[in-house]
C-alpha cells in the first residue's frame, strides 16, 4: 500500500527513520533518472563526510551509541569529589561522529563533467553547526560555478537554506537553480496538505530534461522498505505537527482507513 498522504508523509521525517529514507530516496532518484539520461549523461551517487561532536549529533537525533563509538560512562554528579592524588577520576570526552551525506551528480559520460548537483537536505543541513557549514560551503561553490543545482527540502524542522529574496513560508521546498539564470531560480513551495509538484532536472541547453515525480518515488520506496508496517498512525508524527495540521492529518488518515489497517 502506498503512503496514505497526498504529498509528503510527515512520519518519514522522524530523525530515527530519516537517514534510511534519505539514502533510499537518493538511490531511487538515480535509478529513475539514468534510463532517461543515458547514454549522454549518468546520475552518479557521491557523498561528503564530516565529523559531528556529541551534543551536536544528539540535537539532530544521532545516538552516539549506534555509530561504533564506545559508550560513555555516566558521571552521577556534575561535581566530582577530589580523590587522593594518586587515583584518577573518570571524565567524558567529546567524541567525533562521522556523518556521511549522499547526493547526486549528473555527469556527461564522455568527459566526466558535472552538469547538475541534486541534494536532498538532512537535519544537519538545517541546524546551525558543522553540517550546515559544510553544506553551505558546497552550496556556495555550486552557485558560483556553471553547474545547475536542485535542492529538495522535505523536512519541516530547521532553518531553510538562505535566499536573497522571494522567500515563502511552506513546510517543504524544491529549489531549481539553473546556472545561466542566476541569481534567479525557481522555488516550489508546498505544505503537508498539498501534492508534491513535478519539477524538471536541468541539463545542457537543448537537451530534453527529465521530469522528476518525487511523490511517485516516495510511494515506491515506502512500499519496498515496508514503512507501512512500522508507522504508528495513531500517534502524532515526530517532529510534531501544529494543531490544525494534526487535526487535518487525523481526519485524512481516517478517510483513507489507514488507522483501521494499522491501529497500533
Amino acid at each position: 500500500m502506498p503512503s496514505p498522504f497526498p504529498g509528503m508523509n510527515p512520519y518519514l521525517e522522524n530523525p530515527e527513520l530519516w537517514p534510511e529514507v534519505h539514502s533510499r530516496l537518493i538511490v531511487a532518484i538515480a535509478d529513475a533518472l539514468n534510463p532517461q539520461l543515458m547514454p549522454k549523461y549518468r546520475a552518479a551517487i557521491d557523498q561528503r563526510v564530516y565529523d559531528l561532536c556529541g551534543d551536536e549529533a544528539l540535537l539532530i537525533g544521532i545516538p552516539e551509541v549506534t555509530v561504533g563509538q564506545p559508550a560513555a560512562i555516566a558521571n552521577p554528579s556534575p561535581v566530582a569529589v577530589m580523590p587522593p592524588p594518586t587515583l584518577p577520576i573518570k571524565v567524558t570526552l567529546p567524541m567525533p561522529i562521522e556523518q556521511r551525506e549522499r547526493y547526486l551528480q549528473i555527469k556527461l559520460v564522455a568527459t566526466g563533467e558535472g552538469v547538475t548537483v541534486l541534494e536532498v537536505l538532512s537535519p544537519t543541513n538545517k541546524r546551525p553547526g558543522t553540517g550546515r557549514n559544510a553544506y553551505g560551503s558546497k552550496r556556495r561553490a555550486v552557485l558560483s560555478s556553471l553547474t545547475h543545482l536542485v535542492e529538495i527540502d522535505l523536512l519541516r524542522r530547521g532553518e531553510p537554506m538562505a535566499l536573497t529574496s522571494g522567500s515563502i513560508q511552506s513546510h517543504y521546498r524544491i529549489l531549481v537553480s539553473r546556472a545561466e539564470q542566476r541569481p534567479q531560480a525557481d522555488l516550489y513551495g508546498f505544505n503537508l496538505r498539498n501534492e508534491i509538484p513535478l519539477f524538471p532536472l536541468p541539463l545542457k541547453p537543448g537537451d530534453p530534461e527529465p521530469i522528476i515525480d518525487l511523490k511517485g518515488l516516495l510511494d515506491q520506496l515506502y512500499d519496498r522498505a515496508g514503512y507501512g508496517l512500522v508507522m504508528d498512525y495513531g500517534r502524532p508524527p515526530v517532529p510534531a505537527l501544529d494543531e490544525p495540521d494534526w487535526a487535518w492529518a487525523r481526519a485524512w488518515l481516517q478517510t483513507t482507513d489507514t488507522l483501521g489497517q494499522n491501529p497500533r
